[in-house]
């Protein structure tokens, strides 16, 4: 029987019941988790972002720079990415066994998160003195970056590359200062890349319309469910198990069995997800459309870059950032969505939101050495 099938066969008294249960074994296993030291997140966060060691050897140094990559923004934090290390040089793979099929059919976000990797590369190799060439996947299936040596060009941003997160909850509703936010909107941006800001309450509402549509075709998809409920780790067990995918606590929901909360996220209502995404948009200071000229590799790279370069801004302001794609995730929508917001010709790629609010547990990552191809052989 497969998960879909026992998902069906889960009646509304049994839910109920189960639902009773849960709120009991959410508590006691929070509290559990708590005082279990054996779990150590917090430290296995911590130890993943450390600050860049700048006193090694080269070879040690080009790591760093891979380590410092893989803190990126990334589609359920699926770390879809292998790195070679060269002479001078590293290149930026994709991992397609992390692939996911059900969101993200043609790899899309895939490579926006490889462009987001490629763009902490970029700022953490300018700031310990490196000037970067890039070469695009235009005609090969990776990026390269080469190095020369060159002056350290410090950064607010590459301070800001281990304090970013993706903060998923609700936040607080204060407007951003206008002095704050021109500095964002002035960043330079990649080419066949544009922004299109979103703060008037009119706008957002547009943009809440169809994140509601997104919201109600992607949960009544059993595939997209799965592929959800696969990529989430219900506990601290599960998150220091597998070093990758989503931590519920990361969201601000309680620590359950996966059991539970498999359960949970299988019995999710369409229009209850729809309701607590509407109010994370209105409790935002505003939102920003990230859209493209074209659809390929290289504008997809670029797109995570100009992404992620608005993130660590934001996080340099002490402003918050999260992602609500549902628009562009769900193909039916996607060329509504950039008509309604007048995007024109340009492609919508990417939808975030963005405010004030208190920093959530972070996302783990694996280490660097599992991330790293051995002797630029890819394997």
């Amino acid at each position: 029987m497969n998960k879909t099938q026992n998902r069906k066969r889960l009646n509304r008294r049994d839910f109920l019941k189960l639902s009773a249960i849960a709120c009991v074994t959410a508590v006691g296993g929070y509290a559990l988790s708590e005082y279990a030291p054996w779990l150590d997140y917090d430290g296995q966060a911590n130890s993943t972002l450390r600050p860049f060691e700048q006193n090694t050897t080269a070879t040690l140094r080009m790591q760093e720079l891979v380590r410092y990559a893989t803190l990126a923004a990334n589609g359920h934090n699926t770390q879809p990415w292998k790195f070679v290390i060269g002479e001078g040089a590293i290149e930026i793979h994709p991992d397609y066994s992390r692939r996911l099929p059900v969101v993200d059919p043609l790899d899309r976000e895939l490579w926006i998160s490889l462009g987001c990797a490629l763009e902490n590369l970029l700022v953490a190799a300018r700031s310990v003195g490196f000037a970067p060439e890039v070469i695009y996947p235009d005609l090969k299936d990776f990026i390269q970056i080469r190095f020369t040596k060159d002056v350290p060009d410090a950064s607010p941003l590459f301070d800001a590359i281990p304090q970013r997160q993706t903060t998923r909850s609700e936040f607080d509703g204060r407007s951003i200062q206008a002095v704050d936010l021109d500095q964002v909107q002035t960043l330079p941006l990649e080419p066949g890349v544009s922004l299109r800001y979103m703060t008037n309450p009119t706008d957002l509402e547009t943009m809440l319309e169809y994140v509601n549509q997104g919201n109600l075709s992607q949960y009544t998809n059993e595939a997209f469910l799965d592929e959800l409920i696969d990529w989430l780790r219900f506990n601290k067990k599960e998150a220091l198990a597998s070093l990758d995918g989503l931590y519920t606590r990361a969201s601000g929901n309680p620590e359950v069995p996966r059991w539970l909360g498999q359960m949970f996220v299988g019995g999710t209502k369409p229009q209850q997800q729809a309701d607590a995404d509407a109010a994370k948009l209105r409790s935002s200071s505003g939102g920003v459309v990230i859209a493209s000229e074209s659809d390929d590799k290289t504008v997809w790279v670029r797109t995570g870059q100009v992404y992620e370069r608005v993130a660590l801004k934001l996080t340099s302001l002490d402003i918050k950032s999260a992602f609500l794609n549902q628009p562009i995730e769900v193909a039916d929508l996607r060329m509504q969505f950039q008509t309604a917001i007048g995007l024109g010709s340009s492609l919508p790629q990417l939808l975030v939101r963005f405010g004030y609010a208190e920093a959530m547990p972070r996302s783990l990552r694996r280490p660097v050495d599992e991330v790293i191809v051995n002797g630029g052989i890819w394997k």
